[in-house]
């Protein structure tokens, strides 16, 4: 009989990262997927909607403002590889579904079209229903991983995270009147009106 210690556990595979164009994200998951990347891990997004715009010229700054769209997949085989891949979207635009390569897919991408309003053209999950709330109560209205979704809770209660010296509740300490009050994502400013302070 061995031991564990004579067989130590296979090292974690380092990720591999890439950066693809939206048009070319379809073909290049369907290529790992040829390639034995055959275990779709999951697929979701940032928003990048604050990013700087991009620049004319090649190699000068980033993809310009959207959202990143990532999805990880792995080959299960022996050695172990995964590859994490990244492609930005701008606001309103479409990204071709990968439902036809991983059916596990559609479970991603309904949640990333219900939290951050992303299309997925040519989405099917076999329910001949399309795109459609997955998460969210019915009537929900609203995109609520987007930082500019404003938290209606937040127009009404005071945040209660002090960012600033003189904003939580009992400090002797008054900011600076130079300072402009800074507000997590999500909270609305002053202009939605009281908020019981």
């Amino acid at each position: 009989m061995t031991s564990a210690a004579e067989h130590p556990v296979e090292q974690v595979a380092q990720v591999e990262q890439r950066r693809v164009e939206p048009g070319e994200w379809h073909d290049v998951v369907k290529g790992l997927r040829a390639d034995g990347y055959a275990f779709f891990d999951w697929l979701s997004a940032v928003d990048q909607t604050d990013a700087p715009e991009a620049e004319e010229g090649e190699g000068q700054g980033g993809p310009g403002p959207g959202f990143d769209v990532v999805c990880h997949l792995m080959d299960v085989r022996s050695p172990l590889r995964r590859v994490l891949l990244t492609t930005r979207v701008s606001d309103g635009a479409a990204l071709a579904s990968v439902t036809d390569l991983y059916p596990g897919a559609a479970w991603h991408e309904r949640e990333t079209h219900e939290m951050f309003g992303i299309g997925f053209d040519g989405f099917e999950d076999g329910s001949g229903e399309g795109l459609r709330p997955l998460l969210l109560p019915d009537g929900f209205e609203g995109t609520p991983l987007r930082k500019s979704f404003q938290l209606a809770a937040r127009a009404s209660k005071p945040w209660p995270g002090a960012k600033e010296p003189g904003e939580g509740e009992g400090s002797t300490t008054k900011r600076a009147p130079s300072r402009r009050r800074l507000l997590p994502p999500g909270v609305p400013d002053e202009s939605w009106g009281p908020r019981g302070d």
